[in-house]
């Protein structure tokens, strides 16, 4: 039976309110619609994780039972507590919070990344901030560009402390914190190392969630420019399954919207030689990562096997748990293997020198800048992907091509590489990868049609979850992850033998690619996530084909070139190999 809460009384705005005990006064103003201005405040419930430092002061509100201010943020509602969010005691003290703020900021926001995207520079907006009346000495930390994926301005940040939050306690990744005290107190890594030099996994949450531009995506943009107006080069794009359903949100559209044509279409007008579906790529590393796992079955390998394909993941598992590198499948990524094949066979076809090809992603992801400099890569002296946008600054690009997105008419994606089935575009979602996995598995190792192809079991939003699938005699056990801290705690118990699977699913950004730390921003909003997740689902409804060993191009990958799944040019190509890392 469960236990009814403590509820308490309070008044706000003389408004009388009933709350569950334990209630933040902000939490119980947005129940009647008052609105309070917040900056440091990030609430991840839905994660288990709420940000309460109440660092910035913006939230402060009157509680005139007491007489003084209080951070609504963290303040618990107390019965008979009588607040007010807009006298003129409470609205003075966050100016002043605010103006101590920006005296301490720099002034580049034309010229920032963060730029209309800025939760400082909206708050300074709302709260009509025209002038700083303070003025004085300036943080002047040294930039930190070493990262193949993340920049660093320590001077941006505000000390909200959102990425500590994420990292730490939702990630647990653990390379950033407080340093120092005083005027000099910053967020840093330890002994303020470079990026490159931690254990940082390039997922981007830090990026974000963080309110200004102290993190931000290292921009590939300009020398995207520079190669598309270099007529020696062929530059061809790859599209990722997740930015389809989120793209369209930089455009007014809502969460969710299936934007792939328009997509296409614009990548075209800003003059890519050929564009390419990441989800190819999706279908050719199921078919590879569905033979492996059956070998592995069949012959006593080493299980669980576990999904390559989240390059944050890979990094996360170099570092923390190097004495289990024999698990992961040895398949590249969708977008190396896309990059890979786009310089011998697309190439080939084409009769063009791979080196006149330049290979760039459009992907929802951080992590993946970092994963497309990864030396083992390269081959024959040129990387398989060259460079790597994010959906952030894809639609940065469309807007400074002047491209009305909204009118565009829809456009298919290029021959050889063009063709993709509905299981592949689940693997922007958590659980995906190893549902298209499964629909392969099953006709592979039955021989018999799988009807139906949908595999509720392994749908859902819980950070870790677990399901056996029946294919043949066979009793699949599946076990399934999304954020990296849920991923520690099951390969904890892997590593202490607690539980036992065959095969699992990690992937390191809440919800999976549809909350890469490259997507719009969501703002914590885990309803946005949903949104683009059902997106993917009708997507997959709606295919033609539904199954990866089903699609035609990739068959004729096969017939023409790969020859076989795992054959030597398959292994040297689509497969790769781990490195165990320091942890620091």
């Amino acid at each position: 039976m469960k236990l009814l809460s403590k509820m308490v009384n309070c008044t706000i705005n003389n408004k009388s309110i009933n709350v569950e005990a334990g209630t933040t006064v902000l939490e119980a103003a947005k129940k009647v619609g008052i609105h309070i201005p917040t900056l440091c405040h990030l609430d991840l419930h839905d994660v288990g994780v709420v940000n309460q430092n109440a660092n910035c002061r913006i939230c402060l509100v009157e509680n005139e039972s007491r007489g003084n201010l209080i951070p609504s943020c963290a303040e618990k509602v107390t019965d008979g507590m009588v607040i007010q969010t807009d006298s003129i005691k409470a609205v003075m003290a966050r100016r002043t919070s605010l103006e101590l703020i920006l005296s301490n900021h720099p002034k580049d926001c034309l010229t920032c990344v963060k730029n209309l995207d800025c939760e400082l520079q909206s708050l300074a907006s709302e709260m009509n901030i025209k002038e700083i009346r303070y003025q004085g000495e300036m943080m002047n930390h040294p930039k930190d560009f070493t990262s193949p994926a993340i920049e660093k301005d320590s001077n941006k940040c505000i000390m909200c402390r959102r990425c500590v939050t994420m990292c730490d306690e939702v990630q647990t990744v653990g390379i950033l914190s407080p340093l120092n005290r005083g005027f000099d107190v910053v967020v840093a890594t330890a002994f303020h190392l470079d990026f490159n030099d931690t254990s940082c996994t390039y997922c981007g949450q830090c990026v974000s969630v963080c309110p200004t531009a102290a993190l931000a995506e290292k921009t590939s943009t300009p020398s995207i420019w520079r190669r598309l107006n270099d007529p020696q080069k062929h530059v061809v794009v790859q599209i990722a399954p997740a930015v389809r359903v989120a793209l369209a949100e930089e455009f007014g559209y809502e969460p969710g919207h299936i934007s792939t044509g328009k997509i296409v279409s614009a990548l075209k007008r800003i003059g890519f030689d050929a564009v390419f579906d990441t989800n190819f790529g999706a279908d050719l590393t199921i078919i590879e990562e569905a033979h492996e796992l059956i070998e592995r079955i069949e012959t006593g390998g080493h299980l669980p096997m576990l999904t390559s394909c989240c390059p944050a993941w890979v990094q996360f598992f170099e570092h923390q748990f190097p004495d289990l590198l024999d698990i992961p499948s040895s398949c590249k990524s969708p977008q190396q293997m896309v990059g890979a094949i786009s310089k011998t066979y697309y190439a080939e076809k084409k009769g063009i020198d791979p080196k006149d090809i330049v290979m760039v992603s459009l992907m929802p992801c951080v992590a993946k800048k970092a994963e497309a400099a990864r030396l083992e890569f390269t081959r024959d002296g040129y990387p398989d992907v060259d460079f790597v946008m994010t959906t952030r600054e894809a639609a940065k690009m469309i807007k400074e091509a002047a491209i009305e997105f909204k009118q565009l008419k829809d456009q298919s994606f290029d021959d050889l590489m063009g063709e993709s089935t509905g299981a592949a575009a689940l693997f922007g979602t958590t659980g995906g990868v190893i549902e298209a996995a499964c629909r392969t598995a099953y006709e592979s190792i039955t021989g018999k049609e799988l009807k139906n192809v949908e595999f509720d079991e392994l749908r859902g939003f819980d950070g870790v979850r677990k399901a056996t699938i029946k294919i043949g005699d066979l009793d699949l056990s599946i076990g399934i992850t999304h954020g990296l801290g849920n991923t520690r705690k099951l390969l904890e118990a892997i590593r202490r033998k607690e539980v036992k699977f065959d095969a699992i699913e990690i992937m390191a950004c809440p919800g999976g690619c549809i909350g890469g730390g490259g997507q719009p921003y969501h703002h914590g909003n885990i309803d946005i996530l949903k949104k683009r997740q059902q997106a993917l689902y009708k997507i997959d409804r709606h295919a033609m084909i539904r199954k990866s060993h089903d699609n035609e191009m990739v068959q004729a990958l096969y017939e023409h070139f790969l020859k076989e799944p795992g054959s030597d040019i398959a292994h040297r190509l689509l497969h790769t190999k781990y490195q165990p890392k320091e942890r620091i």
